[in-house]
């Protein structure tokens, strides 16, 4: 697969989600090479180091470089929002849409220190998803047709991907996937999300332990959970990943949201996260849980529970530092300064 073709069918995506190129090996053994020659100890700018070798195997070139960097911003409604799950009423997600294209949010002022340009796609937020908790959240049409706003949302010619989204109630969605992939209470995955009070969070681990009820006969098939309990921004997440992987775009991941899209690629194959980083650790309490099933380090830990792509957006001026350092840094040669022995 050379590119990000539209998919027909959720068995088309199981197909290409086991056909994904493998990093460029030669590329990161180069970027090796040259940090072993810098003027520094070997190993000490730590995961700057690893930043450069991991843009460089997914760029597929050495030295890698950043003169397009994209966040990518997708926003949905959820019928589950009407049970009580969120802090603030589902119509926010209209208007903080309006307020991304406004420029007047967080990503847009970190965006614009990043360098990065940013695209907000909605996603039909005039029809949310059906309440999961007592029905499919979508139909496999809805749902591939989500996941292909995603893929054509990734244009060739970007050097890095950063990947956000907006959605009330879209942490009770990501709550109840990681609960049907991973296991555990519902309590253990429910979070404040927004702002919610603990009666706020013990009613949200009620409804997510209904919409486990209620599905339980679907939720051995990864596809099956996203379309029952996945919103249209999860699911355009999950294909954005996977279009990133087939256009060998390196990824940042953002939080609780933005990992439970990840988590459906990674229950479908192991290795289809491989160009992916955890831009940060989310205050949502079920992050720490999904990042240590998707066996992920995050770059950052900062307390951000806001969503948006803030936290990926942030960690490209990580990768842009360590950008900086590989290419920009002097050799012991070039600089007349003595290696190890």
């Amino acid at each position: 697969m050379t590119g990000a073709l539209p998919i027909t069918c959720l068995d088309d995506l199981r197909r290409r989600v086991r056909q994904l190129a493998a990093a460029d090996t030669a590329a990161a053994e180069a970027a090796r090479a040259r940090q072993s020659q810098l003027t520094k100890p070997r190993g000490s700018l730590g995961r700057l180091e690893d930043l450069a070798v991991w843009l460089a195997a997914w760029q597929g070139r050495h030295p890698p470089r950043l003169e397009r960097v994209l966040a990518l911003v997708f926003a949905g409604n959820h019928g589950v929002a009407a049970r009580g799950v969120s802090a603030y009423p589902a119509e926010v997600t209209a208007q903080m849409v309006g307020n991304f294209r406004a420029g007047g949010a967080a990503i847009n002022q970190l965006c614009r220190l990043a360098q990065a340009e940013l695209a907000v796609i909605d996603l039909d937020l005039d029809r949310p998803t059906r309440d999961f908790s007592a029905a499919p959240a979508m139909s496999e049409t809805e749902c591939v047709d989500a996941l292909d706003r995603g893929i054509a949302a990734v244009h060739a010619g970007f050097d890095l991907l950063a990947l956000g989204e907006m959605g009330i109630a879209n942490t009770t969605s990501a709550a109840v996937i990681c609960a049907a992939l991973f296991g555990g209470p519902a309590i253990g995955w429910a979070g404040p999300g927004s702002g919610l009070d603990g009666e706020g969070v013990a009613r949200k681990a009620e409804v997510i332990e209904a919409a486990l009820l209620c599905h339980r006969d679907a939720l051995g098939d990864p596809l099956e959970v996203l379309r029952r309990l996945g919103g249209r921004e999860i699911a355009a997440m999950a294909g954005a990943i996977l279009a990133a992987r087939e256009r060998r775009v390196p990824l940042l991941l953002d939080g609780f949201v933005a990992g439970a899209a990840a988590a459906i690629l990674h229950a479908l194959e192991g290795s289809a996260l491989d160009h992916v980083q955890a831009a940060h650790l989310s205050a949502e309490p079920g992050h720490r849980r999904l990042l240590e099933q998707l066996g992920m380090r995050p770059l950052l830990q900062l307390d951000m529970r806001l969503g948006e792509a803030s936290g990926a957006a942030l960690a490209i001026l990580l990768c842009r530092a360590a950008l900086a350092c590989h290419r920009g840094m002097a050799t012991f040669a070039e600089a007349g300064v003595s290696d190890r022995g």
